[in-house]
């Protein structure tokens, strides 16, 4: 196959999957993202290995999106609002695509791609909401990985009615953002998770028994 033709075969492959996984979860076959693209199934197997990394690829192109909108919004002079605007883009971007929430839980840890997208959506969450903190605009103890599973949280929360009620994941973001104001806020019972524990990251090596 040319390359030019594997370029093309590539993208329609990945618009198609992008559009079949959003519309129907990441349930949906191999055949009928193929059928979707125009191409064969062969084809789909020549760029990726299994299904799983087909998905993986396009979870990290949709966290890479939420990582460039947190970034763009870090130079914003008006700190609450911008978080604000970013759990919103989460939210929004979870909403449309049945496959988000799927992803995040089935995929392998070991996708190094996932892993490394996570991490820096973590980051930019962590400057969005430090610097609301420093307005005195969120409570002190929340950190950017509360913000991005905070984030999930609205969209589950409708999940099992959403389609007959769109758009009602935004009463659920506007009690989570009333919940980052430190007016009224009680200390929390349990710390936020670690970083590691967030990105599927390995674990360092447990420490060594001493004898005796």
């Amino acid at each position: 196959m040319k390359r030019a033709d594997a370029v093309r075969n590539r993208s329609l492959l990945i618009d198609a999957a992008t559009a079949e996984f959003a519309e129907h979860g990441m349930d949906v076959s191999i055949t009928r993202i193929a059928q979707r693209a125009g191409i064969g199934k062969g084809t789909v197997f020549r760029h990726f290995d299994t299904k799983e990394q087909l998905l993986a690829e396009i979870f990290s192109d949709r966290l890479e999106e939420l990582v460039m909108t947190g970034l763009r919004l870090s130079l914003s002079d008006a700190p609450e609002a911008a978080l604000a605007e970013f759990m919103r883009a989460g939210v929004e971007l979870q909403a449309r695509d049945r496959s988000f929430c799927q992803a995040a839980t089935a995929l392998s840890p070991s996708e190094a791609s996932v892993r490394a997208s996570r991490e820096r959506l973590a980051e930019v969450a962590d400057i969005l909401v430090t610097r609301a903190q420093r307005t005195g605009a969120v409570r002190a103890d929340v950190t950017g990985v509360d913000i991005v599973l905070l984030q999930t949280a609205a969209s589950q929360a409708v999940l099992s009615i959403a389609d007959g009620a769109p758009g009602l994941w935004q009463r659920y973001l506007g009690v989570i953002l009333d919940g980052l104001r430190p007016a009224a806020a009680r200390a929390l019972p349990v710390d936020a998770p670690a970083l590691p524990q967030f990105t599927g990251a390995p674990s360092g090596p447990a420490p060594a028994k001493s004898a005796g």
